[in-house]
């Protein structure tokens, strides 16, 4: 790929800062558009099973907004059609009027010569007669979602829904209880989104513009992984997709930027909060080592003894910059920080603070620092958080 030389060049604070605001942390929150605002604006949410505090598709619009309710989150997200679940940079849940530009990932899948699971001969259809006489259901609903053994040893009916998922006859309309609940796409979707009318190079062109708007300016990597797009999808699509090339200070490889984002300058109050560890903020590791000089793993899949920050470690965002990480944990209505890390003393009084407003959220009136990885700020942090 030839790419034009970049008109404009961007310090490496200015690129941090436009970051920011794309990603709805740096400016007043757009409170009127509320969760689905949120939603919109990052073009996806990524799905977790982990719940410590919250599961992270809560997280996220908190870390936006404040403390918005969780039901009422719940709520923006899967009621009135405004939304569906499926595959983009992970699970994630999307906004329903993106349905058409995921087109060429259906048809991938369709395309698909081989699976994990096998599919039963009539499984399909059965699952879509069912699920047309009697409408959303749960995989528990279809006949079960397991044959009894591993968690992966699908039962035929978890089998052929989950395909007609991928392939876009059925829906993840809500989740409930965490389980899916599908329904067919002729319904949940409304009739002048549902279509694959669009080409590949179209749905592609989309995502590009659609990541680089989310982000506000990345490289190559930074902007295929948004939607886990390959390197060579970007390539074909990024010239027309209204993207323009810049040269951001210290960054070692080419970067496009949205050109909203290059109009004004990024001003604004700094969000002060702890971040999901799936936040979209920080999904792709050497972005966040290359914008924040900051290291973001998570560890809830590293054995216990090799973790450094903790199962669950939420980075604190505070001026613009990642100053720590907790490990947080709930015990009735204390809100247990098992480990605090801080790469500075100044980074005491943002994480109280976040930490007695995340307690504040989710149900808690107390705040409990089990061990701080510089002993000598563990004083000053439990008396910050009095």
């Amino acid at each position: 790929m030839t790419t034009p030389p970049p008109t404009l060049e961007l310090s490496a604070d200015e690129a941090r800062r436009i970051a920011l605001r794309a990603q709805g942390f740096l400016g007043a929150p757009d409170r009127r558009g509320g969760v689905r605002g949120v939603l919109r604006h990052l073009g996806a949410v990524q799905l977790d099973t982990i719940s410590v505090l919250a599961r992270s598709h809560e997280l996220i619009p908190y870390a936006r907004l404040g403390a918005v309710g969780r039901k009422v989150v719940e709520d923006a997200y899967w009621t009135g059609g405004h939304s569906f679940e499926y595959w983009s940079h992970a699970a994630c849940i999307l906004p329903v009027e993106e349905w058409p530009h995921f087109a060429f990932r259906r048809r991938a899948y369709r395309a698909r010569p081989q699976w994990y699971h096998e599919l039963p001969d009539g499984a399909y259809d059965a699952v879509i007669k069912q699920l047309r006489a009697e409408g959303p259901l749960t995989a528990t609903g279809l006949g079960g979602a397991n044959n009894g053994g591993e968690w992966w040893d699908w039962s035929a009916s978890k089998v052929a829904v989950e395909r007609a998922l991928m392939y876009g006859e059925v829906v993840c309309t809500e989740r409930r209880s965490w389980k899916r609940v599908y329904d067919l796409a002729e319904r949940a979707i409304p009739d002048d989104l549902l279509h694959d009318d669009l080409d590949d190079t179209e749905c592609l062109r989309r995502l590009v513009r659609l990541a680089g708007e989310s982000l506000g300016v990345g490289t190559r990597a930074d902007i295929a992984d948004y939607h886990r797009l390959k390197g060579e999808q970007f390539d074909a699509v990024v010239a027309d997709s209204g993207l323009v090339p810049v040269q951001v200070q210290g960054w070692a490889k080419s970067a496009w930027a949205d050109p909203a984002a290059l109009a004004s300058t990024p001003r604004g109050r700094h969000r002060t909060t702890l971040l999901s560890p799936f936040d979209s903020l920080i999904w792709e590791r050497a972005r966040t080592e290359r914008i924040f000089g900051f290291t973001h793993r998570l560890e809830a899949y590293v054995p216990k003894q090799k973790r450094v920050h903790g199962y669950f470690a939420m980075p604190l965002l505070a001026g613009g910059k990642l100053l720590g990480r907790v490990d947080p944990a709930r015990e009735g209505r204390t809100l247990v920080a098992r480990q605090v890390s801080l790469d500075t003393p100044k980074a005491v009084a943002p994480m109280a603070q976040a930490l007695r407003e995340a307690a504040e959220w989710v149900g808690c009136d107390s705040v409990r620092v089990e061990r701080v990885d510089r002993p000598e700020l563990m004083a000053d942090l439990v008396k910050a958080l009095d």
